[in-house]
């Protein structure tokens, strides 16, 4: 998370589009994207060229091609306002749109409708300034920087879509625990926050993935999916990833949920997701298979079910999901619990605090963890209650000391691997056996089977209490008393 002097520059950065009349926080995010992405080519040109110049041998794969130097951030950035406007305008956006057409990646049709909005001279050269003084050479920065940028856009979507805090996201990366095998999937893919945290944990963790020649080229291009049905999401969520070092995602325009998109079934190892919450569908455009599961209108039942249909037998979920989904009373909301439980093996409840997504919803969420079976195999379900998430709860989401973020990942871990007690329903972290939660009609809210420890009062016998309060009553109408006597 980045703070103090950059976190200015940014807040400065935002304010200069806003003064300068670009207003809506999407059209905001996707200009500065785009002079982002600008700069990052520039960056990885150069370094191509370093290397080149050491090695003595020609640039491996280079950007710009002869006569297109005009073209690289470092040269244009010290034109006069009227000449920058107008090569980046007239060249350089087009140039970046078309980057990379050839092998028609996710990133070349995502921009195909970009529009370059940034309306006078004075206002792209204030903020290439601007951008140029932002320190981006570290990567992790990079990829905070533009965390933050999205954070700003504070509005929830028409369909209860908002944007999941990239704490929680990597919160579920962890507990889902990536391997360099996998075909990881997002069927509500927003800016793409799930698979790039999916690729951080994996640089981290599985090194492999940058050296290794097939796991690389698997990196690259065939492990990470995401769709969505909102183009300028997918425009950003693209770039995302291509900031991040992604070279080719594979990122489609599409309502996973609609019978026109019935693909990608048997698909995927892995799906992270925070589905959208609120929407009601026609029956009618909902593909058929995702209904057999449980027949509703709800869209966050639906993606439960798609996501079912969508997993490769063996492949594991975690995903955000609405409190009332685990303990709903519509036969829907029973039938998909049930089929979890028993058709399915349930991993994992964990129960997160209402302002979570604040301040973009006050909604009690929880994440669901199963992995897809076809044959049940459902156990003890692991249960997590977390009280506190390292921010303030309330609209301002400021850094606090209490956090059971690492606990909940801690105690996942020992729960996976057959150690540890959960028998103690009054901890934040139990297990509940299979016939239990059937006994409960597959109720899987929290609040069925924690244990609330009542701590014993002990007052003072009534008679004592009245006289206290006599006591209290003649000291009042004595000061009563005197402060007549003072008038």
């Amino acid at each position: 998370m980045i703070t103090g002097d950059l976190k200015n520059k940014v807040d400065q950065l935002w304010n200069a589009f806003w003064s300068g009349g670009v207003s809506n926080p999407l059209s905001v995010i996707e200009q500065i994207t785009y002079l982002l992405f600008a700069k990052r080519i520039d960056d990885i040109h150069t370094n191509r060229e370093n290397r080149a110049n050491l090695l003595g041998e020609p640039i491996d794969k280079p950007i710009f091609l002869d006569g297109q130097a005009h073209l690289r951030w470092s040269r244009f950035k010290d034109a006069d306002p009227e000449e920058k406007f107008r090569v980046f305008k007239d060249e350089v956006f087009p140039f970046i749109k078309q980057l990379n057409g050839a092998a028609g990646s996710s990133y070349t049709r995502f921009m195909a409708d970009a529009v370059f909005i940034i309306p006078t001279p004075a206002l792209l050269d204030k903020v290439v300034n601007m951008i140029d003084a932002i320190p981006m050479q570290d990567r992790d920065t990079k990829g905070d920087l533009y965390e933050y940028m999205l954070s700003k856009i504070a509005t929830a979507g028409q369909n209860g879509q908002f944007r999941t805090p990239r704490h929680i996201i990597k919160l579920m990366v962890e507990l889902t625990a990536p391997t360099p095998k996998d075909i990881i999937a997002d069927p509500a893919c927003g800016t793409c926050g799930f698979l790039v945290a999916a690729a951080e944990y994996l640089e981290h963790h599985h090194a492999s993935v940058l050296v290794d020649q097939e796991e690389n080229y698997h990196f690259h291009h065939s492990m990470f999916h995401g769709s969505d049905f909102d183009s300028s999401m997918l425009r950003i969520g693209a770039m995302n990833m291509t900031l991040h070092g992604i070279e080719n995602p594979v990122i489609e325009g599409r309502d996973s949920l609609s019978e026109d998109h019935a693909t990608n079934r048997n698909a995927y190892t892995l799906i992270l997701a925070n589905p959208p919450f609120k929407g009601s569908l026609d029956a009618d455009a909902v593909a058929k298979d995702v209904l057999q599961v449980a027949k509703t209108k709800k869209t966050e039942l639906l993606f439960i079910s798609l996501f079912l249909k969508q997993l490769k037998p063996g492949g594991r979920c975690a995903a955000i999901v609405p409190d009332g989904v685990l303990f709903g009373s519509s036969k829907a909301h029973k039938d998909i619990r049930k089929e979890l439980v028993e058709g399915q093996k349930l991993e994992a409840i964990i129960s997160m605090p209402s302002g979570v997504f604040k301040p973009y919803a006050g909604v009690s969420t929880a994440i669901l963890m199963f992995t897809r079976t076809d044959s049940g195999g459902t156990d003890d379900v692991f249960f997590y209650d977390m009280a506190a998430d390292g921010f303030s709860l309330d609209d301002k989401r400021e850094a606090v000391d209490a956090n059971d973020i690492p606990d909940i990942i801690t105690q996942y871990q020992a729960h996976r691997a057959g150690k540890g007690d959960f028998t103690d329903r009054t901890a934040k972290a139990f297990t509940v056996p299979k016939a239990a939660i059937a006994e409960q009609g597959y109720d899987l809210s929290i609040n069925r089977y924690k244990e609330v420890e009542y701590e014993e009062i002990t007052y003072d016998p009534p008679h004592i209490i009245l006289d206290q309060l006599e006591a209290l009553e003649a000291e009042i109408q004595q000061d009563l008393k005197e402060l007549r006597g003072m008038l």
